[in-house]
C-alpha cells in the first residue's frame, strides 16, 4: 500500500521576493486566494505569514492576519491552516555597543510574536527552534531565538490548543526541541520541519537530511523542504526517507530552471505528481489531521 504524504505549501513568507515574482501574493485576499488555489491543487496545509499591502513587506500587523484567516476559513475548500509566529526575531547588534541594535532590527517579545495565535487559534502555527547567523560577512544580522522566550511561546501555543510545527534549521536546533518534548512543552506526537538551504543552516543535501531525520524522536511526523533549486530534489528525497513535502512561492520562486513559477497551485501539483511517481499518494487534510494528532474537522 501506499503512503500517505502531507503536502505543505508556504504561500508567500516574509523575504524580499515581490519584485522577483509577481506571482507572490501579497495582500490578504491575494493570500488567501493563493492559499486556496494550493489547496484544490493538493495541498492538506497551507502556511501563511501576511505581507503590508501597500510595501510588500513582512507584517505582523494582526489585522491582516484575521483577514486572511478569515477568507480561507469562509472558503468551501478544507485546509488545514498553519499561521507563521516568525517575524519578529531579527536583531542586528551596534558594533561598538551591542546593547543597542542597528537599523534593520525587528526584535518584539515573545507575546507579540503569539498573540495572533491565541487571538484567531489556527490548527497550527509554526515555532522556529533556531537562533543563528544570517547575511554574509559584511551583515550584523542573527535570527534569534532563545530557549526562555521558546518557552513562553510554546507554552502559549499548548495553552490555546494550537499545535506548533517544529521549524529546525540544525541539528543541534532537533536537540533542543526534544528537551522541550521532554519538559512537557510541546505535546505529542510532534510535528517537525526540517528547513535546509536556508544561509548559514544545514546544507540540502540527501547526506544531511538523512542525518537529521535520524535524530528526530520516536513517534515523530515530519517533512522537509530546500530552497531555490533544491525544493523539488528535497521533496523527493523527503518522501523517500519517510517524511512530508513542503513546496511554495516562501522557498521556491521557480517552477522549472529559467521559469518562473506561475502561482503556488503549480508547485503544488507539480510535488503531487512527484509524489505519486514515487509510489505514494497524497494526504486529504482529514488525513493530515490525523497523522499530526490534530482533531478531526
Amino acid at each position: 500500500m501506499s503512503r500517505k504524504i502531507i503536502v505543505t505549501c508556504a504561500v508567500t513568507g516574509s523575504a524580499d521576493t515581490v519584485a522577483r515574482n509577481p506571482a507572490v501574493p501579497v495582500t490578504p485576499e491575494q493570500i488567501a486566494r493563493s492559499a486556496i488555489e494550493a489547496a484544490n491543487a493538493g495541498a492538506a496545509v497551507v502556511h501563511v505569514h501576511v505581507r503590508d499591502p501597500k510595501t510588500g513587506k513582512a507584517s505582523m500587523e494582526s489585522a491582516l492576519y484575521a483577514e486572511t484567516a478569515e477568507r480561507i476559513r469562509g472558503s468551501n475548500i478544507d485546509v488545514v491552516l498553519n499561521l507563521t509566529t516568525g517575524p519578529g526575531a531579527r536583531l542586528k547588534p551596534g558594533i561598538d555597543d551591542p546593547l543597542t541594535p542597528q537599523d534593520g532590527t525587528w526584535y518584539v517579545s515573545p507575546h507579540q510574536r503569539v498573540a495572533h495565535i491565541l487571538a484567531l487559534r489556527p490548527e497550527i502555527c509554526s515555532l522556529d527552534v533556531a537562533t543563528m547567523n544570517s547575511g554574509g560577512v559584511r551583515s550584523d544580522s542573527m535570527f534569534l531565538n532563545s530557549p526562555g522566550h521558546l518557552r513562553v511561546m510554546a507554552e502559549a501555543i499548548r495553552d490555546a490548543g494550537v499545535k506548533p510545527e517544529l521549524e529546525v534549521f540544525e541539528p543541534g536546533h532537533i536537540l533542543l526541541a526534544r528537551e522541550m518534548i521532554e519538559h512537557g512543552l510541546i505535546e505529542e506526537p510532534p510535528f517537525f520541519q526540517l528547513c535546509l538551504g536556508v544561509e548559514w543552516g544545514t546544507p540540502a543535501t540527501p547526506q544531511a537530511m538523512e542525518f537529521m531525520s535520524r535524530l528526530l524522536p520516536p513517534g515523530a511526523q515530519w517533512a522537509a523542504f530546500g530552497i531555490a533549486r533544491q525544493s523539488f530534489p528535497m521533496a523527493a528525497q523527503s518522501v523517500l526517507l519517510g517524511g512530508h513535502v513542503r513546496v511554495g512561492l516562501e522557498d521556491n520562486l521557480y517552477l522549472d530552471r529559467g521559469m518562473l513559477a506561475p502561482s503556488n497551485a503549480a508547485l503544488v501539483e507539480k510535488a503531487t505528481k512527484l509524489v505519486e511517481l514515487l509510489g505514494e499518494s497524497v494526504a486529504s487534510p482529514d488525513e493530515a489531521r490525523a497523522m499530526m494528532g490534530l482533531a478531526p474537522r
